[in-house]
């Protein structure tokens, strides 16, 4: 007897900043179907999965919480565990990078890289984003901030050991030429070659000192590995890697990975970072790294922000394990990123689910047990319209085969899913309610309903990676001819409005803040500070105003200014009317020299903010203050 062929399938390991939303929840979600669907081919999977542990965005939350970047890392990946455990997806090893096998492995995976002379010590002046722990030039950020994000950056001077990325640069883009399908899709191949390879790649910084959670280099201790470095050789520590060449017999046999399922906003380091780094380990590279696109939440991604965040154990709450798992898994392109909403959940949830799926296992089960007392068999009373349907049961195995052979796992259950479709498309043809009114038409009546039952079992052993409780649950149920005597409903019809409702009292819409337009002017000559306080600046009443006869810009204010009253011109009648203007207190430069417009003295200035499109508006004081009083 053969040995069965390994697959070894990992996700990338979660940042335990906080806890995952329903976005972060889809791709270990779709890793487990597609490990689940390795083992029903006969696969030896290993599938691993864990948390990232190390950074400064971490640091800086424990110190927020005021607690130590242990126990918030504790807490943190102990709920991303629960929410994994929820989610029924069958992992075969958790790793937490703070686990002391992994620590260990890349300080000498570190040491080793220094001695081979990959790693040397400079000093970094660049730019860092925090919450994404990379390093960017100025050439690489987009309109100023993180190319990844989108968050501001922040410029960073530090000593810091360096890896010789372009040592190995020309390996790696002949590997990406060679191997067409080690990054998927091929939109991210594009990406990581155009934007990264072919441009040049500059050395990367893998250590930092201006922060203290991390794994210290052993032989320099003020230097902590950098994140990316630890992160990603949790690949290979977690399978029992040794750099001193005393692997385990599980690395020997898992290694090289056959998938790394990634989200597409970490493709970069996954496709350059990591193939680099088991170059210099003399490691052999994985077969294939896929950048999944990202779920979507209505109106863009989910962000706490925006208070749009969906979580997984609250969907749970409401709809099920396995329909949320259908959801994320369904509505997920293949490339594109993929939208989720509460309405889009009702709809499936009712449409596909209750209908084309639960219905028609209770009516099969239901007519079985009403015709039959619960036992059919094949009578082989056939008819042309069988032959359809089974050709269709036939088939969509073998389309499943095909569609999950390129990771298209939504298309695989669409397929699924046309099965029961025409499943229930049988049942309208062959009326068993009319031919169990003819005793005649018993055994016709068998068959069908044996037909019926083969069909709807052969859809549940395909639906076991995707939604495997509802697949048990079916297969139990139809009992290969002998139903159960009560079918279990197996989806709840839900009413959309109700569901809304419940949702908006437990999340009350937050306003959303937009984020302010800002303008850069070109900046003048300085000015001493003695230049500054020649201008006098004071709060004025506006207690009269009128339009400038001959003018269709100007306005005349007289102002009140202490004991005194000014009259001040100015250019705002678009923006204002004249009787807006009596009782505002505005800001005025007293001491300008009068002058004359449109034949009108002018004693001042109001000042006035102007935005991008040339529109005014008077420059108020925030408080209540009285007329005259200084502004310094």
């Amino acid at each position: 007897m053969s040995e069965k062929p390994k697959y070894y399938i990992t996700t990338a390991i979660a940042y335990t900043s906080g806890k995952p939303h329903i976005g972060n929840t889809y791709e270990i979600v779709l890793a487990d179907a597609i490990a689940r669907y390795k083992r029903s081919q006969g696969y030896d999977v290993f599938f691993q999965t864990g948390t990232d542990e190390h950074g400064q965005k971490i640091e800086l939350k424990a110190e927020e919480a005021g607690i130590t970047p242990k126990e918030f890392v504790d807490k943190v990946s102990g709920e991303i565990r629960r929410i994994w455990d929820l989610m029924d997806t069958s992992y075969d090893k958790f790793i937490r990078t703070t686990d002391e096998d992994h620590e260990k492995q890349v300080k000498k995976i570190f040491k080793k890289l220094y001695d081979k002379g990959d790693i040397y010590k400079g000093h970094y002046e660049g730019m860092y984003c925090t919450p994404c722990e990379s390093f960017f030039t100025e050439s690489q950020l987009v309109d100023g901030k993180c190319p990844d994000c989108g968050r501001p950056v922040q410029p960073a001077k530090e000593e810091a050991y360096f890896f010789k990325m372009s040592k190995y640069a020309d390996r790696l883009i002949e590997h990406i030429n060679t191997h067409p399908e080690f990054i998927q899709p091929v939109s991210r191949k594009n990406e990581m070659m155009n934007n990264f390879l072919l441009p040049g790649l500059q050395d990367l910084c893998v250590s930092r000192t201006s922060f203290k959670w991390g794994i210290p280099v052993d032989f320099d201790p003020k230097h902590v590995v950098y994140v990316w470095l630890d992160a990603l050789t949790n690949y290979i520590t977690g399978i029992g890697y040794d750099a001193d060449g005393n692997s385990t017999e599980q690395f020997d046999k898992l290694w090289p990975a056959d998938l790394h399922l990634i989200g597409k906003d970490i493709i970069r380091f996954h496709t350059i970072y990591w193939p680099i780094f088991l170059m210099a380990l003399d490691l052999p590279l994985p077969k294939q790294v896929f950048g999944h696109p990202w779920l979507l939440q209505g109106d863009g991604k989910m962000s706490k922000s925006k208070g749009n965040v969906l979580y997984a154990d609250e969907l749970v709450d409401f709809f099920g394990v396995d329909a949320v798992r259908y959801f994320v898994l369904h509505e997920m392109p293949f490339e594109n990123d993929g939208v989720i909403s509460w309405e889009l959940m009702v709809e499936r949830l009712n449409s596909d689910l209750a209908n084309t799926l639960g219905n028609l296992v209770n009516r099969t089960i239901s007519m079985t047990n009403k015709y039959f007392g619960g036992t059919v068999t094949d009578t082989g009373v056939a008819e042309e319209v069988d032959a359809d349907l089974k050709a269709v049961v036939e088939n969509t195995a073998k389309a499943v085969d095909e569609k999950m052979e390129d990771l298209r796992v939504a298309d695989a259950i669409t397929e699924i899913f046309n099965l029961f479709k025409r499943c229930n498309k049988y049942i309208d043809e062959t009326t068993p309610w009319v031919l169990g009114k003819d005793e005649s038409k018993k055994d016709r009546l068998s068959a069908v309903l044996w037909n019926l039952i083969q069909g709807i079992s052969e859809g549940a052993r395909l639906l076991e990676p995707y939604m495997p409780s509802t697949s048990k649950k079916i297969l139990e149920q139809l009992g290969n001819g002998h139903v159960t005597e009560k079918p279990e409903i197996l989806f709840q019809r839900m009413d959309l409005e109700e569901v809304l409702k419940r949702v908006e009292e437990l999340h009350p819409k937050k306003e959303e803040k937009k984020e302010e337009a800002v303008i850069d002017l070109e900046p003048k000559e300085e000015i001493t500070f003695e230049q500054f306080g020649a201008m006098q600046f004071q709060v004025g009443e506006i207690i009269a105003c009128e339009a400038v006869k001959k003018s269709k810009k100007l306005l005349c204010s007289q102002v009140k200014i202490g004991s005194q009253v000014k009259q001040i011109v100015s250019g705002i009648k678009a923006y204002y009317t004249p009787e807006e203007m009596v009782g505002k207190k505005v800001m005025v430069l007293v001491n300008l020299k009068p002058a004359k417009l449109a034949g009108v003295l002018s004693e001042g200035m109001l000042l006035c903010a102007e935005d991008a499109d040339g529109n005014l508006a008077l420059m108020t004081p925030e408080k209540e203050m009285p007329a005259g009083a200084e502004i310094c």
